[in-house]
């Protein structure tokens, strides 16, 4: 007797990727041909707001409405920019993709895909990836995820990835996983490549930015600068690049001249300075933020690095806001409201 193929669903929001949903969609249907069966079906859940008469694969299949997305087997969200709190379909997105995690169907991320999941909850403790330029703001916003710069992460029934061709490599990557090493030999003749991209390969970006860096330590000051709020342990950060302390150690005293955990301070502390001297949170909320586990504790470490205490920072600022005209009025105008200096 045939089984009945499973479903999987994609929702489109706004500034999404074409070719990001394109390939995503592309490896499940070689699956298929590859398999000799239908074993996957598309559905495109029009939840997320995005035009989908504008896109001309979307336009391709029947699309899903919210209530019978039920049957689900898995549910990707491709989007081109992180939700904002006040986006009026994120409410009924979070719901869907819960309704899927429940039933321990895979739940991912394209693009900026992630987000979206991070606001249901679904990546605590969980490693997952996305665009490079939106990485950081992420991992500010939810300090519980383990943001990486790598192209792709799987992470038992999350998936997520950056945008562009890296949901091929993604979804061929899931599918080796479910279906065997053979299944990734067979896609990989289908669209005409060499190779597998691995998902530790660094998006591009966020390469560039290190070219001179041994591999495993760039990764591992990535996930240093991306986990602020909720620092990882020296230890963490070794198994999570593959490599022992003793040789993380290593790769930072040779290449940086610092233990990684003096390091990871320090971008803590520049990163909290920058929040003090441009944001509103009050200091303690800075601190916390930062991954200080009390304002004492900030106040200590802060004072003990920029000779200057988190106040004296925060007040020297006020001194320079109010000495210059021109550039409160342009702060006024940009919606920079007046804060509480404690």
């Amino acid at each position: 007797m045939a089984h009945l193929p499973q479903v999987f669903g994609f929702i489109l929001h706004d500034a999404f990727s074409p070719l990001a949903l394109a390939g995503a969609i592309e490896a499940l249907q070689a699956a298929n041909h590859v398999l000799g069966q239908a074993t996957y079906r598309i559905a495109i859940v029009p939840n997320g707001g995005a035009d989908l008469a504008a896109n001309s694969v979307a336009t391709l299949f029947s699309p899903m409405a919210a209530e019978e997305a039920d049957p689900l087997a898995g549910l990707f969200v491709v989007a081109g920019r992180l939700p904002a709190p006040a986006d009026p379909s994120l409410a009924s997105t979070v719901k869907l993709l819960s309704r899927v995690a429940a039933r321990h169907g895979t739940v991912g991320g394209i693009g900026a895909g992630a987000g979206w999941l991070a606001h249901a909850g679904l990546l605590r403790g969980h490693r997952c990836t996305l665009d490079s330029d939106q990485a950081q703001l992420l991992a500010e916003q939810f300090p519980e995820c383990i943001v990486s710069s790598n192209l792709y992460e799987l992470d038992r029934t999350r998936a997520t990835c950056a945008g562009h061709t890296a949901s091929l490599d993604m979804m061929i990557a899931w599918l080796g996983q479910r279906h065997g090493e053979r299944i990734v030999h067979d896609l990989l003749v289908c669209f005409g490549l060499e190779r597998l991209r691995p998902a530790s390969q660094r998006q591009r970006a966020a390469a560039a930015a290190r070219p001179s860096m041994p591999t495993k330590l760039g990764e591992a000051m990535s996930l240093m600068e991306n986990n602020i709020g909720e620092p990882l342990s020296t230890e963490e950060i070794a198994n999570l690049v593959g490599v022992s302390r003793r040789q993380l150690e290593r790769l930072f005293k040779q290449h940086l001249d610092a233990l990684p955990s003096r390091w990871y301070l320090e971008q803590r502390l520049h990163r909290a300075r920058g929040m003090l001297k441009l944001g509103t949170q009050s200091i303690l909320q800075v601190g916390l933020s930062c991954g200080f586990s009390s304002g004492a504790h900030f106040s200590n470490a802060y004072r003990a690095y920029f000779n200057r205490t988190p106040r004296d920072e925060r007040s020297a600022r006020a001194v320079e806001w109010r000495a210059s005209p021109g550039d409160r009025a342009s702060s006024l105008a940009g919606g920079d409201a007046t804060e509480d200096p404690s």
